[in-house]
């Protein structure tokens, strides 16, 4: 740490020393958002340069604007007849040119000169579909961010109405509802979770296997969500890779506490159309110590994962883009007790999880009006686990094992039409066709045999299928209607579901929003395909369950205060219907509060559920080295079995709260290029509902047995956690240094968030929020 503190120490003021000034090149494409034709003799301009620093695109739409000076700009794009747009704060560095994509929206009136400014919205979206409940997640500020060690999902959770696991995984609970309502989508396709040491049928995990070096900015769903997003009921996670760099090769080398992992990008090819590369590799750190022997204790979690996007025009044919993903993620795990006064092993696990997905699309032009995309795409996962214990003869003895594995085929074809400046359609079909192969057994001690809860092959298929029209009666209005279509063939089931969007601009800088929406999901494959044992009879009794229903209902008001601040609130009202609930009625769970788990028990789609709340967000946008976010959250979440008694859900935390800000600043007379940066977050949020475990039941069967009388009636502890984060960039000739340590849970706070039989100890004990979690990173981009 010494010589690393050193080395930057050498690096700052050999760079305050350095008289020369370090420039940079932004370079990039201008098109129509909706045709994805390229725009001629658009204006680019860095804001606030003087002399003022600027270009023109040329016949293909690209643009270059050279000789930047280094550090954060704000990027102002114009084109007669459309809507300006402002990227903000983009960061330059000495190393890399800034490659954009912009894609502009034709304006409904006409306009016979453009005035270049910075009045145009800041919060703008990627997909010009949403008008409501929706967020930007911007790669910028998910590097930025207190405690976000670069990852989507714990970005996410900034925002007003999410949550995550407070024990450490990126679990993203969205206004109350379970973690399994979420959809992952990657360059528009739907994919497997991916996290590593994900279980089946969950969305997180302790780590996000895509590298943010990869991403581009991306959107963030938590309601009425617009017509062409299906099989998701509480978010959306719409991810986007940005392209290579067409022009040059480059290059980013990153080590910290979390991985080691080498970025490439560059051109592929010589003449007018290139192609571009991007790719990325990550190696666990802590396995690579253990590798080298440098460490050496039980559970020492293990990954790597990769990922690319290759970019290849293809003249008059179109476009053709390949992009892939994969990550492999295990640990081993043991237990140790004092037996006879001596410490011996008596417990031992294997645990390990895998994903992966190839995707390649195609994008052409069918007229200057009209253009059409299509991907086919193929995608795994799994995992394996067993675990065993010490006999009484000091054997170990395997008690349970599985072994999940699913194979995806996609294809779907999505056709932009714009017929004017005020009416836009989108229309599209999905399928989807699973393969899976899927094992579990346990030792059951009363009858000492195996017991098979799982055992099935087979496949399983699921159909989608949507309209939309986006049409603005004039330049304040938008309003989005549509239907999306579901029918999942494994059960039979399926489901016709309105959505509408609308967005009006009041005043001069108030807008009105709202939306509805019916989303639909099914559950697990697992709870689909469990077996039950009833004699000598083989059944899955859930092999038929409908999927849920959730009806979204959203409102809310946004006030623009000046060029970089807004106030947002909203409120909403969510119902689902036909959610799976025990047959039984004297076992009160629901599908609603799981996420992790399944059951062969018989379930039936008499279950209800309702989430209700109001939602606050205060943002000022980096604006002279300084910005902050506010959010908070007041929400009822609860549900009902088939008792027809109303509980809370355990993510019932009733209220949620996070503030965020932080500060920039320029430690050299030349401007970008050495910079330091601190950011702290503060976040509260109430405590997670759970069951009751009854002690003495729990000794005589050796397992947790739950109090399913008193389901979810007591609460953990409220949450608090903050974060804090300093990072100093150094910009040299073709090189930059990043030096950032990222710091979760700074006090160290230990919440009692769950609670679990210890059948070795023989007492309940307490999982606890995730203590303290440094992250240090050093970056190297050249």
């Amino acid at each position: 740490m010494k010589s690393i503190f050193i080395l930057f120490m050498a690096l700052v003021l050999s760079t305050a020393l350095w008289g020369q000034s370090l420039r940079q090149t932004i370079r990039g494409q201008v098109s129509d958002i909706d045709t994805r034709q390229p725009l001629i003799g658009a204006t680019v301009v860095v804001l606030g340069s003087n002399p003022t620093l600027g270009a023109s695109t040329d016949a293909e739409g690209n643009f270059v604007i050279e000789r930047v000076p280094v550090g954060r700009i704000d990027l102002a794009v114009s084109y007669m007849g459309y809507e300006e747009q402002v990227m903000p704060s983009l960061v330059l560095t000495s190393a890399k040119q800034l490659v954009v994509q912009v894609a502009l929206r034709e304006s409904v009136v006409k306009m016979t000169e453009v005035v270049i400014g910075a009045s145009t919205d800041k919060a703008a979206l990627k997909n010009e579909m949403l008008t409501t409940s929706a967020r930007t997640l911007s790669v910028e500020e998910t590097s930025r961010f207190a405690g976000t060690f670069n990852d989507p999902a714990r970005m996410a959770a900034n925002f007003a109405g999410v949550a995550s696991n407070p024990m450490g995984n990126n679990d993203i609970v969205v206004r109350g509802n379970s973690p399994h309502g979420i959809c992952w989508r990657l360059e528009g396709v739907e994919i497997p979770n991916p996290n590593h040491f994900a279980d089946e049928g969950t969305t997180g995990g302790p780590i996000n296997a895509l590298n943010s070096a990869m991403l581009a900015n991306s959107d963030f769903l938590t309601g009425a969500f617009a017509p062409e997003y299906g099989n998701a009921y509480s978010g959306v996670m719409d991810m986007w890779l940005r392209s290579g760099n067409d022009q040059k090769r480059e290059y980013s080398f990153s080590a910290g506490v979390l991985g080691v992992d080498l970025t490439a990008e560059g051109p592929i090819g010589y003449g007018q159309q290139k192609g571009t590369y991007l790719a990325n590799y990550r190696y666990s750190s802590l396995a690579i110590l253990d590798n080298l022997d440098v460490i050496s204790f039980g559970g020492i979690p293990k990954y790597q994962d990769a990922s690319f996007k290759a970019v290849l025009p293809a003249g008059k044919a179109g476009k053709f883009t390949l992009v892939g993903l994969g990550g492999y993620s295990t640990i081993n795990d043991r237990a140790i007790d004092t037996l006879d006064g001596v410490e011996t092993e008596v417990f031992r696990n294997s645990y390990s999880a895998y994903m992966g997905t190839l995707i390649l699309k195609h994008g052409i032009s069918l007229s200057k009006h009209t253009f059409l995309h299509s991907s086919v795409s193929t995608s795994v996962n799994g995992s394996a686990y067993w675990q065993e214990e010490r006999g009484q003869d000091g054997a170990f003895v395997r008690n349970f094992a599985d072994a999940l594995h699913k194979t995806a085929l996609r294809g779907q074809a999505i056709i932009d039409h714009k017929i004017n400046a005020s009416n836009q359609l989108r229309g599209g079909l999905y399928y989807t066709h699973q393969l899976f192969d899927m094992e579990a057994e346990y030792w059951d001690q009363g009858l000492e045999a195996w017991v098979k809860n799982l055992d099935d092959k087979g496949n399983a298929g699921l159909a989608q299928g949507f309209v939309s029209w986006r049409y603005r009666p004039g330049p304040r209005l938008s309003i989005v209607p549509g239907l999306h279509y579901t029918h999942f063939l494994l059960s039979g089931d399926h489901s016709l579901e309105p959505r509408l969007g609308m967005r009006w601009q009041v005043g001069s800088t108030t807008y009105l929003t709202g939306g509805y929406g019916r989303h639909t999901r099914p559950g697990s494959l697992l709870t689909y395909l469990a077996q039950s044992q009833e004699g000598s009879t083989t059944t899955q009794p859930n092999k038929h369950l409908r999927m849920m229903r959730a009806n979204h209902l959203v409102a809310g008001v946004e006030q623009v205060l000046g060029s970089h601040y807004r106030i947002k609130v909203e409120g909403y009202y969510q119902a689902l219907g036909q959610v799976p609930v025990y047959a039984n009625p004297a076992n009160p769970e629901s599908a609603i509060n799981s996420y992790d788990s399944y059951t062969a028990e018989k379930m039936v789609n008499e279950g209800t559920g309702r989430n209700y709340g109001l939602e606050f967000t205060a943002e000022r946008y980096m604006h002279r080295g300084f910005y902050m976010l506010a959010t908070a959250s007041v929400f009822e979440s609860k549900y009902t079995p088939k008792d027809g008694v109303e509980r809370n859900t355990p993510w019932n935390t009733n209220t949620m709260a996070n503030l965020l800000g932080g500060k920039e600043w320029q430690l050299s007379p030349q401007k970008g290029s050495t910079v330091l940066g601190i950011n702290a977050k503060l976040a509260f949020m109430g405590g997670i509902h759970v069951t009751p475990i009854l002690l003495d039941e729990s000794r005589e069967q050796g397992r947790t047995v739950w109090d399913t009388k008193h389901l979810y009636q007591n609460k953990g502890d409220d949450v608090f956690q903050a974060n804090a984060s300093v990072y100093l960039r150094v910009n040299r000739h073709r090189v930059s240094h990043e030096f950032k340590i990222d710091v979760q849970n700074v006090t160290n706070n230990g919440a009692v968030v769950m609670q679990y039989y210890n059948p070795t100890t023989g007492r309940i004990e307490s999982g606890r929020q995730l203590p303290m979690l440094p992250n240090m990173v050093y970056t190297l981009q050249f």
